[in-house]
């Protein structure tokens, strides 16, 4: 059977079905050329599992195992209940940098987190309300919809509150902006599970979002920027709580 032609992102690049032993590395290798070519771009999605196995020719399974390959390379990202999306290419990098930085001296790293959250953070927010469409909105209130009923479920508050930051940094239509904050997504889920620790910091967390969320629907970004740097205060105390409470024995990654 002869190559056939599809065409998976509308008008973006053009893929053919591919017809090998190891069908996942000639997926790689076109999304690959895709980038370098410039069809895709750091910020693009890429389509559902489903609709890249029917544009590719190929199961689900061998789309899953692409995807894992573009993830390792550092090439995409995924995000829970968001889908997957084009990276710079660095993110891996900077993000391997920033743990192993955070890792060698713990608490200090905390505190550097904390003060490069307080730069970007207020910021992201403030541009955020003025460009977030309806459906970053929607993923933002079902974050904290979400948050709300877990309270007690670690796990699910974690990755919810990961979303509706996430979702900030998407609305503020810059790439850049977008990666750098997935670069720092494995220490933000560790910082988050600190203070979900702490007595009274979920709801104290779920109080801060909520005014965040308003002010962005508002589309009013000065006060999504006081918003956040409000929030980041609170996230920064409960840190330096979550640090003198922890047994030095038990100060290790999670």
């Amino acid at each position: 059977m002869t190559n056939q032609s599809l065409a998976p992102f509308g008008d973006k690049p053009v893929y053919k079905a591919v017809r090998t032993s190891r069908l996942y590395e000639q997926i790689v290798q076109q999304i690959e050329e895709s980038i370098l070519k410039g069809a895709l771009k750091p910020g693009d999605q890429l389509p559902a599992e489903r609709e890249l196995a029917q544009n590719f020719g190929v199961s689900r399974t061998a789309v899953r195992e692409a995807v894992k390959a573009l993830r390792e390379k550092g090439l995409v990202e995924a995000y829970s209940g968001r889908g997957t999306f084009i990276t710079n290419g660095t993110s891996q990098a900077i993000r391997q940098s920033l743990d192993l930085m955070s890792r060698i001296g713990q608490q200090e790293g905390l505190a550097h987190l904390a003060e490069l959250r307080q730069i970007l953070e207020p910021e992201i927010a403030a541009l955020a309300a003025t460009r977030i469409e309806d459906q970053l909105l929607a993923t933002m209130r079902e974050a904290v919809a979400t948050m709300d009923r877990s309270l007690h479920d670690p796990d699910a508050y974690i990755e919810a509150d990961l979303d509706f930051h996430l979702a900030l940094a998407e609305a503020a239509a810059n790439p850049l902006v977008l990666s750098l904050l997935d670069s720092i997504v494995g220490l933000l889920r560790e910082q988050r599970l600190r203070i979900f620790r702490i007595d009274g910091g979920p709801e104290r967390g779920q109080f801060h979002h909520k005014r965040i969320l308003a002010a962005t629907e508002a589309h009013d970004p000065e006060k999504a920027r006081a918003a956040m740097r409000a929030h980041l205060g609170q996230v920064r105390e409960d840190s330096r709580d979550s640090s003198a409470e922890e047994p030095p024995s038990s100060k290790s990654s999670t």
